[in-house]
């Protein structure tokens, strides 16, 4: 891919995904049309998400505008770590192997700090925390999986992002645009140093990042409170500012599926300071070049979680 202007690609473009299954968390917005594109490519799918209906709609949505989808719909919750283990566990007695995990699902701006069942704040808690340890839990079928490959979404608020380690949790303050773009800044570092091990510790998993720009989707729909609200330009401009969901899930689409997609990389769209367009590489904020902060984040990460990937990697390995 040029890095210097985006491609025209589509998702005409995306190759045969026959045989591959992948996992896409998020039902409705961009979660959904991702999906849609990957059942249409010839993919297995399965939809993660904590609401049985909507998923089970979402389900049946695809299903009907693509007779041939092979689609599936797995309950979990990223903001309760049971319901994490649980589903992974399901997955790895059901399935042999994972080609693809894409962690896109998202809580955006909840106005009132909330917590998750763990008791983390409930943006990093979900964003981060929940992919971080849904990620680990799945590692050994990934490991299983067919050139495997992790795609992070994450999202331009992510250059706005701190990782404040003496407030990781925002207790002792709650700015709720502040507190997502740490979650997303978290979510690009998460990817970036998880190709960094993968890499010099052999794991054999590709991890990629992706953002959608400026998107419509269901986002903020995801908060788990009737007073989960959009920043009121987006809510009064949104139908103007953003563009589609559909091409807003091409970044994610190149991220998992092209073949001139590259682990360690990051790419969304090309056009209008990477808010539209076609998918290109993007620019990585310094911040999430702070190796010292990635590497102390990866550790906080997996205490929180009491998820460690080095364990399971190397059980893999040998059971291999």
């Amino acid at each position: 891919m040029n890095t210097n202007k985006q491609c025209a690609w589509t998702t005409s473009d995306i190759p045969s995904q026959k045989d591959r299954l992948i996992a896409v968390t998020g039902t409705g917005g961009l979660g959904f049309v991702t999906a849609q594109a990957l059942a249409n490519a010839g993919a297995q799918v399965i939809l993660l998400g904590r609401n049985k209906s909507k998923g089970e709609a979402a389900v049946t949505k695809i299903r009907s505008s693509i007779h041939s989808a092979n689609v599936h719909f797995e309950e979990l919750d990223l903001a309760d770590l049971a319901s994490i283990e649980a589903s992974a566990k399901r997955m790895r007695d059901k399935y042999q192997r994972l080609d693809v995990l894409i962690n896109n699902a998202a809580v955006m701006t909840v106005p009132k700090r909330q917590v998750t069942q763990d008791c983390f704040e409930l943006q990093f808690g979900t964003n981060h925390l929940g992919h971080f340890a849904l990620t680990g839990q799945l590692m050994p079928l990934l490991q299983q999986g067919h050139n495997p490959r992790v795609v992070n979404v994450c999202a331009l608020a992510a250059k706005y992002g701190i990782i404040n380690f003496n407030d990781l949790q925002s207790e002792r303050e709650y700015k709720p645009m502040q507190v997502y773009g740490r979650s997303k800044l978290a979510n690009l570092m998460f990817s970036l140093e998880l190709h960094k091990r993968s890499e010099a510790q052999r794991w054999g998993v590709m991890s990629i990042a992706s953002h959608p720009g400026l998107s419509r989707s269901d986002l903020v729909d995801n908060g788990r409170s009737e007073q989960s609200k959009a920043p009121l330009l987006l809510r009064l401009f949104g139908g103007f500012l953003m563009q589609s969901a559909e091409q807003g899930a091409l970044p994610t689409l190149f991220a998992a599926t092209s073949l001139e997609a590259k682990s360690g990389q990051y790419y969304g769209p090309g056009g209008a300071n990477e808010t539209k367009g076609l998918p290109a590489p993007a620019k990585i904020p310094n911040q999430a070049r702070d190796e010292d902060t990635a590497k102390r984040l990866w550790e906080v990460s997996k205490q929180l979680t009491n998820m460690n990937f080095d364990n399971i990697a190397s059980t893999t390995n040998l059971d291999a």
